[in-house]
């Protein structure tokens, strides 16, 4: 249909279609192209997550031991291992081949019970966590009257069957949400999906600070699930884990698999947003950097010999790290050049900025010559570990 001149206020849009000659006109339906543009389910980047897919592990594949104590992240990126109260329990956290059939996912985190405790003390949890900056997250309007509902979605599969607790943890604010998923059959993979209201209370700060955590709960004493968590309130350490009933920590053959997590803007949940694996790592490289281990006398990078007993250089990094990062490194390192200097310690600086895109090295030898250039490698160390992390 056309128009000469302007088009009447009451008209209708409607759209032709030509076929075999014939001309047939169909309407478009009431705000079709309103709900088009707000929705979030084919949005890039609409997982909120990083690393859901469990595809990323710079500090490793494995991780033992963990216990009271144990609290931070290990083997898997982005994923951070919790221990609250006195706990006396491990668990080994490590990534797994074992994945649900045909839906496209490599690799799951897992968590091997390997002493046990039954029960756990009344004021303890044991959790996995992922932490999120509080300017990625400005567009759930949190803090106002159309605050966006959250829907988490994974895969899940343990030896334990019952209900496990699943919170929203807001920072900022100190306020909580929580709910349960169930595991129905053991040893199956089961996908689940949880659904939490928005939060008309309390803003989410704009900056790279900590303002929203998941929490995916293994076990609580029962003074964390003591109070309702499932509307949205003032944060508690009794309202953790409303609605536990698994112990996971009770026998050294439990087991708990998890893949596939998404967290997204809506009431339900669409499929999960797989990245290019290149996308992946340098999303997780604001939070943790680490040169490749598994070769002996691989290089970090270049620099000089400042005087005898200090080497300096500048390490470009792939991506903006978040804020300011620490330095860990493992094993044996060296300065190499003819002859070479072991290395006794390492320091940064110039590092003291947010979305830092390098930094400078420091590394304590002896008995070198000024002026030299060099660089840094392991010292025919294939397990040494050379590690820059910007963690929330």
């Amino acid at each position: 249909m056309s128009y000469i001149g302007s088009k009447p206020a009451d008209a209708v849009l409607e759209t032709d279609d030509i076929t075999d000659g014939v001309i047939t006109t169909s309407k478009l339906a009431d705000n079709s192209v309103t709900t088009a543009k707000t929705s979030y389910s084919d949005a890039p980047f609409r997982n909120i997550i990083i690393n859901g897919d469990m595809s990323i592990a710079q500090r490793g594949t494995s991780a033992t031991g963990l216990t009271n104590g144990s609290s931070g992240y290990h083997p898997i990126d982005r994923w951070r291992y919790v221990e609250n109260g006195s706990t006396t329990s491990q668990f080994t956290m490590s990534q797994d081949n074992d994945v649900p059939t045909g839906q496209g996912f490599a690799k799951s985190l897992k968590m091997d019970c390997t002493t046990a405790q039954n029960p756990i003390g009344s004021s303890d949890a044991i959790y996995m966590e992922q932490k999120f900056e509080g300017q990625n997250l400005q567009y759930l309007k949190k803090g106002t009257s159309s605050a966006e509902s959250l829907t988490v979605s994974f895969w899940v599969k343990s030896n334990k069957t019952g209900n496990f607790g699943i919170a929203l943890y807001d920072n900022d604010n100190a306020r909580i949400i929580g709910n349960i998923y169930t595991i129905n059959s053991a040893n199956t993979w089961e996908k689940k999906t949880v659904t939490f209201a928005g939060d008309t209370t309390g803003a989410f700060d704009n900056d790279n600070g900590h303002s929203l955590s998941v929490w995916f709960h293994l076990d609580a004493g029962a003074d964390r699930k003591s109070a309702d968590n499932t509307i949205w309130g003032a944060s508690s350490s009794t309202k953790q884990a409303y609605g536990q009933t698994v112990n996971l920590a009770d026998s050294t053959l439990n087991e708990w698999y998890i893949t596939g997590v998404q967290l997204e803007a809506g009431t339900s949940s669409s499929d999960f947003e797989f990245l290019p694996v290149d996308v992946n790592l340098q999303r997780c490289q604001r939070y943790c950097y680490s040169e490749p281990s598994g070769q002996t006398y691989h290089a970090v990078m270049n620099g000089f010999i400042n005087s005898s007993t200090l080497f300096m250089g500048v390490l470009n990094l792939p991506t903006s790290m978040r804020s300011t990062p620490s330095l860990t490194t493992t094993g044996n390192w060296q300065v190499f050049r003819s002859p070479s200097y072991s290395i006794s310690a390492f320091s940064l600086s110039d590092n003291a900025v947010d979305n830092l895109n390098s930094v400078q090295i420091r590394a304590t030898i002896s008995g070198a010559t000024a002026g030299n250039g060099a660089g840094i490698r392991n010292n025919n160390d294939a397990t040494a570990k050379f590690i820059l992390s910007s963690e929330l």
